[in-house]
């Protein structure tokens, strides 16, 4: 993977983690589990879409969209597709920074194993 390549494809990976983890912020914001009904499908909608979080995460996905394709459209999907798994390290990382959630000594155990499972690939 040349280096244009590399950098389209890691900057959508992080524009993916960025997005979920400001879904989640949103979420966190409305205080508690979302539960639609028939009577509340519209204002909870509405509540949900409204919060800058949420429309941030939106966007963030949007813009990875179009990079992610620049990526692709420079290498192989079998070496950038692979690649995606970093955005479980990046989104793990930044929920322990951003959202207080704890790394279990397993979970650190497995993102090791994604991040060397991403150099052999990368490397190939």
């Amino acid at each position: 993977m040349n280096s244009s390549a590399f950098i389209f494809i890691i900057t959508g990976v992080i524009l993916n983690a960025a997005a979920q983890l400001l879904l989640k912020a949103g979420t966190n914001a409305l205080g508690g589990a979302i539960h639609l009904t028939r009577d509340n499908w519209f204002a909870t909608g509405l509540k949900v879409a409204t919060q800058w979080p949420i429309m941030a995460g939106m966007l963030c996905y949007v813009i990875s969209l179009v990079v992610w394709i620049m990526g692709l459209s420079r290498t192989d999907v079998t070496v950038a597709y692979p690649m995606l798994s970093l955005g479980y390290v990046i989104g793990a990382i930044g929920a322990w920074l951003f959202l207080g959630e704890v790394i279990s000594p397993q979970r650190m155990l497995a993102i090791g194993v994604i991040m060397l499972g991403v150099v052999l690939l990368a490397r190939s």
